[in-house]
Order: C-alpha cells, then sequence, then structure tokens
C-alpha cells in the first residue's frame, strides 16, 4: 500500500469517527432535552461506545452540562 493511500484511508476513518460522533451528540441533544445532566452523560458515553468513538471523561461531563444548561453542544475533535 502506498503512502497515500494509507494516509487517505487514515482520513476517511478518521472522518468517519467524526461523523459518528456528531451524530450521537445531535441525538442526545433532542433526545435527553430537559433531562438531568448524569443522565444526559451516561446517554453520550453510551452512544460514543456503540459508534467506538473515544472521548475524554472531562469532555463528556462537560458536554452534558451544556446540553443541560444551553440545549446544545459541540461534538468534540476525535481521531
Amino acid at each position: 500500500m502506498s503512502e497515500q493511500q494509507s494516509s487517505s484511508g487514515a482520513s476517511e476513518e478518521s472522518d468517519a469517527r467524526q461523523e459518528a460522533a456528531d451524530q450521537v451528540v445531535e441525538r442526545v441533544e433532542s433526545w435527553d432535552e430537559g433531562a438531568q445532566p448524569e443522565t444526559i452523560r451516561e446517554d453520550l458515553e453510551e452512544g460514543m461506545e456503540q459508534a467506538e468513538v473515544e472521548v475524554d471523561d472531562g469532555d463528556l461531563e462537560q458536554m452534558a452540562e451544556e446540553i443541560h444548561d444551553e440545549g446544545g453542544t459541540d461534538t468534540p475533535e476525535v481521531g
């Protein structure tokens, strides 16, 4: 496999993980509106695990608080 093919494959995989993370956040934002931060965090963590995306605990906590307080959050950069 050439370096270009390897780089392209890694980029596509990274893009797919980012898209999966975006979809998890969008789903949790819509389903968990008004839920407690603990519930939101659990749903984010479960969704990220199912999508096979690693997100730091601190990022999960922050996202859960933002969804609870503001109704939405930014998806963290995943690689």
